[in-house]
């Protein structure tokens, strides 16, 4: 039997995914355009906003904060404090507490992800370099296996119980506890029910008020 781990780390973040939901017709998914891809879409920003407020959610009990998620994991420190956050344990071995220099912060980052794999937390291609020269793309992939890790591994609401994670995708999950958050709305899928701007409002609204 697979490892809720192992079926985590095989998930893609959102910018990848290219699958369609059951029951719907292809022709509903909207074809990519250049404008889509470019490097400054619209909904790029808005998964780097929504993954830097979730990071900060985590990292206010320790009174630290990312306002650039592309620079503001370099030298370590962040990482390994909302990783200590997330986990409730300390890293596996010393790191540098003033990384001035890029060696500390390439060592830095080094403990972090060490200690990603010594939890069995899978991250495909993305070393110390990746995180301290900047590497967004990378850097998204990263935090999303976090998210579902630490999260959506993790019962969302007090009804849902561990019966409930055994049985359902972190997919089928992460759609139930959107629908559990904005209630009001009929959001049954990723794709078409999201096209008016409603949905990601509601749940923007609901999750973080006066935000948006």
């Amino acid at each position: 039997m697979t490892s809720n781990t192992t079926y985590y780390d095989q998930q893609q973040p959102p910018e990848y995914y290219q699958g369609t939901d059951n029951g719907e017709d292809q022709d509903d998914e909207m074809p990519a355009t250049e404008k889509d891809l470019a490097e400054d879409a619209p909904w790029k920003k808005i998964q780097q906003n929504t993954f830097t407020r979730w990071c900060n959610e985590h990292l206010k009990c320790v009174n630290k904060t990312i306002n650039d998620l592309q620079k503001d994991l370099g030298d370590g420190l962040k990482l390994v404090g909302l990783l200590e956050v997330l986990s409730q344990k300390k890293m596996y071995r010393k790191y540098h507490t003033r990384p001035n220099f890029r060696q500390m912060k390439l060592e830095n980052v080094s403990v972090a992800l060490e200690f990603l794999d010594r939890e069995h937390i899978k991250l495909v291609s993305i070393d110390s370099k990746a995180i301290v020269d900047g590497n967004l793309k990378l850097i998204l992939g990263m935090i999303w296996t976090l998210i579902l890790h630490y999260s959506i591994s993790m019962p969302m609401w007090e009804d849902e119980d561990e019966e409930d994670l055994k049985k359902l995708t972190p997919k089928q999950r992460l759609l139930g506890w959107i629908q559990n958050k904005v209630p009001q709305l009929p959001i049954n899928n990723f794709n078409r029910d999201w096209r008016d701007g409603k949905a990601l409002g509601a749940l923007v609204d609901n999750c973080a008020p006066g935000k948006h």
